[in-house]
């Protein structure tokens, strides 16, 4: 890449030189530039063999550490590997559980049990709607069409099949499509108390999808006639529950006030179906919060929400970037009752800890799950600074009526950053904790005052909350 694609390098012995140099030890997948062209290279004298020889220590190194060049070792090969056993999928369930997002919701879920329902869209019944790109079936996979997928892989709706009396249409696929697709899926809600579109993305590599490497998009509405689909859903009056699976947030400003819910599962995996259907039926508490922003009308990428002021909603700009869906947002059928948000003090030493407590109660008769969420927002700085900047979030799991106390420890140098020396500092001055629910729902704010001098903090700095229950 620098010399094909970024212009650094005037040829492979070049890119073999400057990457050799800066430390680069290993070249993978293949020896494009550490092979023949390496090679030449030293031997003209254009690379020292002494930057050959540390990379060489270095690797080698790291394998007498590992007892990989020891004598008597040799690879443990089992007579038969399980790559899918039952330990891997109980996680998989895990993981896919916890990671489910419950961005909107007007009371339709959790679905009620054994009714009718419409289940329509492209990622409905294909068990690659679960998997990103660099999964091994679409990463590898998707090479040998004749091999079959080599694990077990449910889709949603099969998931929802053994729960509610199913109608499914294809509608459109994720590209593509026609009239007639709509029409089906259309017709197949006639009958139905509640639709479950199931759209999204087709992940691949480097323009085998709608999602992944190399797979970029021109704008953020649902790609190909999705958005048509669901207008469509919608024009009929039955509630319609979104089911997005996706390798990226979409606008979806337009259809929100129209639609009963909106579930996001991004790619949650192999058990990412069952998971989804536990959600969507109420068996499990959705728990998810958003790791991204979802982009509110006419935005053409997603925002962070690490902006500076002037990256935020402001006078300057006729443009309200706020979000649709903001970082750390994600709804629940239980959610906890906060009680109090207090700290220990408000002076808070450069060098010291600064203790927080928040109290929680479960006020329902099931278990409620929340996420503790802590935000620094540095009003005056050498450097402009994130306006609010995540330095803390802990999950809390509360039993039917049970009250518990969330202790966090955040030590001074969570404040550090860069300053105008380019040396990572702590400020004495004021600052504020902003702590709630997601970035834009703060519960409480607490104002504290660094005190003491200035610190310059290196790679042995505290950015480790700690938290105690």
């Amino acid at each position: 890449f620098l010399h094909r694609l970024h212009g650094v390098a005037a040829d492979r012995a070049d890119a073999a030189r400057q990457a050799l140099t800066a430390g680069i030890d290993v070249e993978l997948p293949t020896m494009d530039c550490y092979g023949e062209p390496l090679l030449a290279a030293v031997e003209e004298g254009a690379i020292e063999v002494a930057a050959v020889d540390r990379a060489l220590e270095r690797v080698l190194r790291q394998k007498c550490e590992l007892g990989l060049l020891d004598a008597d070792w040799a690879p443990e090969v089992p007579d038969e590997i399980d790559l899918d056993d039952a330990e891997s999928r109980a996680l998989a369930r895990e993981v896919a559980e916890r990671s489910i997002v419950l961005l909107h919701n007007d009371g339709t879920l959790p679905l009620s049990p054994g009714g009718r329902v419409a289940v329509v869209g492209p990622r409905a019944d294909t068990p690659g709607a679960m998997l990103g790109c660099y999964s091994f079936p679409l990463h590898v996979g998707v090479h040998h069409p004749d091999v079959p997928f080599g694990v077990s892989v449910p889709t949603l709706r099969e998931a929802l099949s053994s729960d509610y009396d199913v109608t499914y249409a294809l509608g459109c696929p994720v590209t593509g499509g026609d009239d007639d697709g709509i029409a089906q899926a259309v017709a197949a809600c006639a009958d139905a108390a509640v639709c479950v579109a199931v759209l999204g993305d087709r992940a691949g590599l480097f323009g085998g999808g709608t999602s992944g490497e190399g797979c970029d998009a021109a704008d953020l509405r649902l790609p190909g006639r999705q958005e048509e689909l669901l207008d469509a859903l919608l024009d009929t009056g039955k509630p319609v529950v979104l089911v997005l699976l996706s390798g990226r947030p979409y606008e979806l400003s337009r259809q929100l006030p129209r639609l009963a819910a909106v579930v996001c599962g991004f790619y949650p995996g192999e058990e990412g179906a069952a998971a989804l259907a536990d959600v969507l039926s109420g068996r499990i508490n959705p728990a998810g919060r958003l790791p991204v922003s979802f982009p509110a009308a006419g935005a053409s990428q997603p925002s962070t929400y690490l902006a500076a002021p002037l990256g935020r909603r402001s006078e300057v700009s006729t443009v309200d970037p706020s979000p649709l869906f903001p970082f750390g947002h994600g709804l629940s059928y239980a959610p906890a009752t906060w009680l109090d948000v207090s700290a220990t003090g408000s002076l808070w030493p450069t060098d010291g800890v600064c203790r927080v407590r928040v109290t929680l109660r479960n006020d329902h008769d099931r278990e409620a799950s929340e996420v503790v969420q802590v935000y620094l927002h540095d009003p005056v700085a050498e450097v402009a600074r994130p306006e609010r900047q995540l330095i803390a979030a802990r999950r809390v799991s509360l039993p039917p009526g049970e009250t518990c106390v969330l202790e966090i420890g955040l030590h001074a140098d969570l404040t550090s950053y860069t300053g105008r020396a380019r040396q990572r500092q702590v400020d004495p001055g004021d600052v504020e904790l902003r702590v709630g629910t997601s970035s834009e729902q703060i519960v409480t704010t607490l104002h504290c005052t660094l005190t003491g001098s200035r610190r310059v903090v290196g790679a042995d700095r505290v950015l480790t909350p700690e938290f105690s229950l």
